[in-house]
């Protein structure tokens, strides 16, 4: 990587002039399944780091590379979180109600710091979720998953992305937030329309911030064991609006993740024989499934954002101070330079960029693990003869420039057999740590 020479920013990628085309990674044309083919195709015109738009107009590059997103994700100095150095909107560019900006904008929450600033937060944010218990976390989903497919059980069909997927981290959530249902609910389907990228995406943003203040200032009143109190209480002394900004971090990334990594893979064990049958036979684990679900199908493909510090070159790229880069999560998996020969993951394998890597790691991917291992496990116990309702090539899906995601998975079952443990009220809270290393990348 070497230092350009200085040039006016031209108000979009320095090597992405409007006759290269970027890529558009927004609209309706783009299915899950089609990204690879997609991925394959910028990687072949322009290598590991590709010009694409977010909208019309919003250029920005596309890092495929596995060892060039590790760079990124791992580098503050030459790759900044804080989006107020990207270009496009300090120039005007970007208008001010765009989409793009409900879910990049900056705000004061680890997802937008470097530095101090972001080890401070996000050493609240850890400390608060690691205290959840995982034995009482364990319980709490499984109770969750038990009552969700009771209310569906009897009709021996249900759609399994609004019915289940969706539903179960949302509940989930709500109970670690010390919410009550209906606003955990509001909860839910704003983080969704936050990360839409939409045209309600703004409104979306701005009705999550006010249920998360009206939460903040009840448990500021009547505190208790659940992820507010402790990041109210916590020694690194959060302001209000601090809080605020970290939960919506908190709650759009775990319930969107999280539920589409449920969707996902049990897209993938109804529509993958050989994946079914291993798992079936006792070849792979659910925990085997669920790692491959991320390198291949990872919930979030596209995330946002770092932005250039300097003019540099970069995979192949002039990059200019205030470029955006999008970190190519699924399309990095994918990179054919760090994978295997066969070009497929080994089971067990966790050095898939699905949680990130650097500084910004997920702080929360076990209590993913733990709640999607559960529903998973809980499903397959309860629906023997879980099958497809439709023709595969059927299903919906959802599109945003940051992810596409199962919209709907109906199925049809047999008789549903009852719950293995009868469903016991959950302790873990009643409504009113360190970061692991990066492991090296696979081998060829």
């Amino acid at each position: 990587m070497t230092a350009l020479p200085r040039r006016p920013s031209a108000g979009q990628p320095g090597g992405c002039p409007a006759r290269r085309r970027p890529a558009p990674l927004y609209g309706p044309h783009l299915t899950g399944d089609d990204l690879p083919a997609l991925y394959e195709l910028l990687r072949t015109r322009h290598g590991p780091v590709a010009p694409v738009a977010l909208a019309p107009g919003v250029h920005a590059w596309l890092v495929l590379g596995y060892r060039e997103l590790l760079r990124v994700a791992r580098d503050e100095r030459d790759f900044s979180h804080d989006p107020r150095r990207w270009t496009l909107p300090r120039e005007g560019r970007v208008p001010a109600d765009s989409p793009v900006l409900a879910f990049v904008g900056w705000r004061p929450a680890l997802m937008f710091t470097d530095g101090r600033q972001h080890r401070r937060m996000r050493a609240a944010v850890a400390d608060a979720l690691a205290r959840t218990d995982a034995h009482e976390l364990g319980r709490l989903v499984r109770t969750a998953a038990d009552r969700l497919i009771d209310a569906f059980a009897g009709r021996r069909e249900a759609d399994l992305v609004p019915h289940y997927a969706h539903r179960l981290p949302a509940r989930v959530l709500t109970r670690l937030l010390g919410a009550d249902e209906r606003t955990g609910r509001k909860l839910a389907e704003a983080a969704a329309g936050t990360a839409a990228a939409n045209a309600d995406s703004a409104n979306a943003g701005r009705r999550m911030e006010r249920l998360l203040f009206a939460l903040i200032e009840e448990k500021r009143r009547r505190p208790g064991p659940d992820i507010v109190s402790r990041l109210l209480a916590h020694p690194a002394a959060l302001s209000d609006e601090e809080v605020l900004h970290n939960l919506a971090v908190t709650v759009v990334a775990g319930n969107q993740t999280t539920k589409n990594w449920i969707a996902a893979t049990l897209r993938a064990m109804l529509t993958d024989p050989a994946l079914r049958s291993s798992l079936d036979g006792g070849h792979l684990t659910v925990d085997d499934v669920l790692e491959l679900v991320l390198w291949r199908f990872p919930p979030t493909q596209h995330l946002p954002a770092r932005y250039a510090t300097r003019d540099l070159r970069f995979g192949g790229q002039d990059v200019r101070a205030g470029d955006m880069l999008v970190l190519g999560l699924a399309a990095a998996n994918a990179d054919p330079r760090v994978l295997p020969r066969c070009g497929r993951p080994v089971a067990g394998n966790r050095s898939h960029l699905a949680f990130g890597a650097g500084p910004h790691t997920c702080p929360a991917q076990e209590q993913a693990r733990l709640i999607a291992r559960t529903a998973v496990d809980v499903l397959r116990h309860r629906l023997p003869g879980l099958r497809l309702a439709v023709p595969e090539e059927e299903l919906v899906w959802t599109a945003s420039p940051w992810t596409r995601s199962l919209a709907a998975l109906p199925v049809r079952f047999a008789g549903p057999r009852p719950a293995a443990v009868p469903a016991a009220p959950p302790t873990i809270p009643a409504p009113a740590a360190s970061e692991a290393p990066v492991p090296p990348p696979p081998g060829p």
